[in-house]
């Protein structure tokens, strides 16, 4: 009997432990993960596909409790991950409960909320010529939370004596520099990527995210990001988010655990990108060169994402409109947007226009020749050559940045000087929308202006005049404002200095007019006065472009809309150069005074001009 006893005694225990163990597997196969992590209820595309994960999540059966159609459920050789779709169009802002069962009995329930949707989100507009964009990098731009430059955690810590380290700028510094940025005649922030990046090193520059739902605690949390906008907006800012579709970080949690072996390209594992971006449209490519620009990797620390692959093409369409409606956006700049598969990245845009009609995307694509930019731009008539259109709205203007390292140097010949401001725009029949390219003198992967021109103030004058006058949206690099330089053959970390003043101990603070040197001052005086006055030029950021051939290195072009001109003259000359105004009549039409915007000057225009050497005139007429 002792021994029945015994084994009675043991096959409990044992049938115990099996029901705990059986427990222990159910709870941890809850959801560790839901993305996104909420929606909206009265989205135009009214299908949401939200991802499950967790522990052998796939193997159990989904059903909601609420009366919710789903219309798909998606599950990879990844047990962990499961893909539900339900329809939302019909549903009112609620909280839906998803039911997660096995052998009909519910194990666990996950919660999912649909929001009540901003009114007017789907008509927002995003950004235009009429703008002016600044570009800062947070990390380096002002640091207004000590307490968040170290974060347990994330591995690269703060280290601000290295130009590749974490120097604790963050978004508080970005709100408490907003009136300056104001003020200076800016009317939007692109601020470089804040979502977290857990790489070991040169993790400040962002690109390597890993988790596109979460701004990088070092910088903020996601309601300081909101925060910011509803800052900007009150100041009739617009917030415009860096977002990368090529890539994400290898620290990424979903690199670290693959939904699908597809997710990324592999060819197995890692191959580099040869960078050759030409061959996307090449007739004469070779597949294999094709691929190696499409697929490889950018660098080995940012696997290439698979846009081919629907279930990474949809996450990233709903993430960038998580993200619009999250946070109140006004416009996407896409990193690396001609490295995506390009029938792919053609697809995530028109989703999101589609869904925003009056939102504004920008595509870095960096290219030289003015036929290859305009092949990205939405409605490209050489796009079209082969069947292809990006719907992407706005380009950068490349080729105008590359005419600008060099002109304000040159002598007057048939291709130098200003000569070559004049040969970009005759290339603008290339565009479909000239009015929507991004123009600049700089930007966080280039050269400093102010570096190369070894901070001449003339240089920068007759530089900052011509794109802010010219047609497209003007953008400006922090800090270019005051001079800032900084050496692009000594690495990045020295394009990318610390703002002064960004921190409570640095010993000058550039923000305040106070404590700027007289070249400092001068610098940004000029800033503030030319786009200020661009603010509220219609010709300016509507107006018909009409521009002369340079004589003696001297540019004229006139910008006209509904009866407003403004007559722009830009001296590469040392010296003095007079102008006879007969040429230009047909702009002139017989108007004989003006008033010269930068000096505050009225000029008589009757038969010829003056304009001092390495000067740049805006005339009101």
């Amino acid at each position: 009997m002792k021994t029945n006893s015994f084994f009675q005694k043991a096959f409990v225990v044992f049938s115990l432990l099996l029901l705990l163990n059986a427990f222990l597997s159910e709870v941890n196969a809850q959801v560790e993960r839901v993305e996104p992590p909420f929606w909206w209820s009265g989205m135009k595309n009214s299908e949401i596909e939200i991802l499950f994960y967790g522990k052998d999540i796939a193997d159990y059966k989904v059903s909601t409790e609420e009366d919710v159609v789903i219309t798909r459920v998606v599950k990879t050789e990844n047990p962990n991950y499961i893909f539900v779709s339900i329809e939302t169009k019909n549903l009112q802002p609620q909280t839906l409960h998803f039911n997660f069962s096995k052998k009909n009995r519910v194990k666990f329930t996950q919660a999912y909320e649909l929001k009540k949707r901003k009114e007017n989100s789907a008509a927002r507009e995003g950004f235009t010529s009429a703008d002016v964009m600044y570009l800062l990098m947070p990390d380096r731009f002002a640091n207004g939370n000590p307490d968040n430059d170290s974060v347990e955690g994330l591995v690269d810590k703060l280290n601000r004596e290295a130009e590749g380290g974490r120097h604790g700028g963050d978004i508080q510094g970005i709100i408490d520099h907003l009136d300056y940025i104001k003020d200076l005649g800016a009317t939007a922030i692109w601020s470089t990527p804040l979502l977290e990046d857990n790489d070991k090193a040169y993790s400040y520059h962002t690109y390597a995210q890993s988790d596109v739902y979460q701004i990088d605690p070092r910088y903020g949390s996601n309601d300081d990001y909101k925060r910011l906008a509803e800052e900007m907006h009150e100041r009739n800012l617009k917030l415009i988010m860096d977002y990368v579709t090529n890539h994400w970080g290898a620290e990424h949690w979903m690199i670290k655990d693959l939904p699908t072996y597809d997710w990324i390209h592999q060819f197995p594992g890692y191959a580099n990108s040869n960078y050759r971006m030409e061959t996307q449209y090449d007739p004469h490519a070779s597949a294999i060169d094709k691929k190696y620009c499409e697929e490889g990797w950018f660098v080995k620390t940012m696997p290439d994402l698979n846009q081919s692959n629907p279930l990474v093409l949809n996450y990233l369409i709903q993430n960038a409109i998580w993200w619009i409606e999250f946070a109140d956006l006004d416009g996407f700049r896409v990193d690396t947007y001609s490295y995506n598969d390009k029938e792919g990245i053609s697809k995530w845009t028109k989703a999101i226009m589609d869904e925003y009609p009056n939102f504004n995307i920008v595509g870095e694509v960096w290219l030289h020749n003015q036929a290859q930019i305009s092949y990205w731009q939405k409605d490209s008539k050489i796009g079209a050559l082969q069947d292809f259109n990006s719907y992407c709205p706005s380009v950068m203007d490349f080729t105008l940045h590359d005419a600008i390292g060099n002109m304000f140097k040159e002598k007057a010949g048939w291709g130098s000087g200003m000569q070559k401001a004049y040969g970009n725009f005759v290339n603008d029949f290339l565009y479909p929308n000239t009015n929507n390219l991004l123009v600049f003198l700089e930007n966080h992967d280039t050269g400093r202006f102010n570096e190369i021109y070894k901070q001449d103030l003339q240089a920068y004058q007759l530089g900052l005049t011509l794109i802010a006058t010219t047609r497209g949206i003007p953008q400006l690099y922090y800090g270019s404002e005051i001079g800032m330089r900084g050496d692009k053959g000594k690495g990045d970390g020295d394009i990318r200095r610390d703002f002064p003043g960004g921190w409570e101990s640095d010993e000058q603070n550039a923000f305040q007019a106070s404590e700027r040197t007289e070249l400092q001052e001068n610098f940004h005086s000029f800033t503030k006065k030319l786009l200020n006055f661009r603010k509220n030029s219609k010709a300016i950021h509507q107006g018909n472009l009409t521009h002369y051939l340079p004589e003696n290195n001297v540019y004229v072009y006139f910008r006209e809309f509904e009866g407003e001109k403004v007559m722009v003259v830009l001296n590469n000359n040392e010296e003095k150069q007079t102008l006879k105004l007969a040429r230009f009549q047909e702009n002139l039409n017989g108007t004989t005074t003006g008033k010269e915007i930068l000096s505050g000057k009225q000029l008589p225009l009757n038969d010829e001009l003056t304009i001092n050497g390495k000067t740049p005139m805006v005339i009101q007429l």
